[in-house]
């Protein structure tokens, strides 16, 4: 037993070695993808640091101005069902420059609107071609990386916590100047990403099977890919109260939003890529799973309490809470992927049309909290959702295991 043990140690540590060298020798079409998706991630938190701006030059109320967010996942979550149905008959490269267009498109039009309605349909579109990209850029990293499928995973969660970082800056940078400009920046990067796809992209094959429109909710029979997603809704319920609640309880200018979510969603992407997988390999990703969620609950309720009475406390908690966020997001992505014998773009496709209703629901339902009730509620309410996520993990324990890598 030791024996294969001493043979096994070096022979993991080399392939350990092997990926690592691996992971820079990419093709040009691999940093191109990415690149895209850095820009297109960076959508998410574009809009944070100019929210508190966008409401005082529209004339809006804080629960309209969530409708920036409820809008844009609320049309990817809906959208994720037709992505693969698409990708699979015109291509994978085809589908992401018309996700590319699109977001150049209705990110130029959201620069130029002149009410908040106006916005909020055309962040609307631009949701659409989020989730066009979005759903098809790991598939093609996977197509296109060299090292296997494993190192594509790495860079794509890579550039998934690099754009959820860089969002809020560029949107403090440019929305300090003038709010409509961070529009306008995004619009230039994905016109610049779409050209650079259009060079180094080679074109991808057409897979064997063609997708149905019915396959991805099919896919949500699997029990543990449904109970995946049913705790992922109410995660993602906490995150997004988290990112559009907050910036306007913290009483600063774009600059300040900006720095504490740049903060945070450093935390996102260190947490996500480095800190998640050696978590997940100790203890497994359903105990990783439901102890994050916990310490999550704790960060929120912390949130309620220290909203509208310290500052600094409030920062700490958005920064901790990024942390969290990561280890988390890595971990449902990881069990979305695995959990089910659908193939990874159905059961993700899935998945995220599950999910992404938290992220549309929680902006509005936050705002409107905070409007009526104070600004402790919406956190409160978030915390509520975290004792959902874990109580559906937990009843679901049994079938999340069972499909878990043994851990060392």
């Amino acid at each position: 037993m030791n024996g294969q043990l001493a043979e096994t140690l070096p022979a993991a540590e080399a392939t350990f070695q092997a990926e690592k060298a691996s992971l820079l020798k990419q093709p040009k079409a691999v940093w191109a993808t990415a690149l895209a998706a850095v820009f297109a991630f960076m959508g998410i938190g574009l809009v944070d640091p100019i929210l508190p701006a966008i409401a005082k030059n529209l004339e809006a109320s804080p629960s309209q101005v969530s409708l920036l967010f409820t809008s844009y996942f609320l049309v990817t979550a809906v959208a994720m069902l037709v992505t693969g149905f698409a990708s699979s008959r015109i291509g994978g490269k085809k589908t992401l420059l018309i996700g590319l267009a699109v977001i150049v498109v209705f990110a130029s039009l959201s620069g130029l609107s002149g009410s908040v309605n106006e916005l909020v349909a055309f962040r609307a579109g631009w949701g659409l071609g989020n989730a066009l990209f979005v759903a098809t850029a790991l598939a093609v990293i996977v197509g296109v990386a060299s090292g296997g499928a494993g190192t594509a995973i790495i860079l794509y969660e890579a550039a998934l916590g690099l754009g959820i970082s860089l969002g809020p800056l560029l949107g403090a940078l440019l929305g300090g100047w003038q709010w409509r400009a961070p529009f306008a920046g995004t619009a230039v990067l994905m016109a610049a990403a779409f050209l650079a796809l259009i060079a180094l992209l080679p074109k991808t094959p057409l897979p064997e099977r063609k997708v149905r429109l019915r396959d991805p909710l099919l896919a949500l029979g699997h029990k543990g890919l449904r109970t995946t997603a049913a705790s992922g809704l109410f995660y993602n319920y906490g995150f997004f109260t988290i990112l559009a609640f907050t910036p306007f309880i913290l009483g600063m200018d774009a600059y300040g939003i900006g720095g504490v979510f740049f903060g945070w969603g450093v935390a996102v992407a260190v947490f996500s890529v480095f800190v998640a997988p050696v978590l997940q390999n100790r203890f497994g990703a359903t105990k990783v799973l439901t102890g994050t969620l916990f310490v999550l609950m704790l960060d929120l309720f912390g949130l309620g309490l220290a909203a509208g009475h310290s500052v600094p406390a409030v920062v700490v908690l958005v920064v901790i809470s990024g942390a969290l966020l990561g280890v988390n997001n890595t971990i449902y992505t990881e069990l979305a992927m695995g959990v089910s014998d659908s193939p990874r773009p159905v059961a993700s496709a899935g998945y995220n049309f599950v999910r992404w209703m938290g992220g549309a629901l929680a902006p509005f339902a936050a705002a409107q909290l905070g409007e009526h009730f104070g600004p402790q509620i919406p956190f409160f309410a978030g915390a509520v959702a975290m004792m959902v996520a874990i109580g559906v993990a937990f009843a679901g324990r049994n079938s999340l295991k069972s499909h878990e890598p043994h851990v060392v």
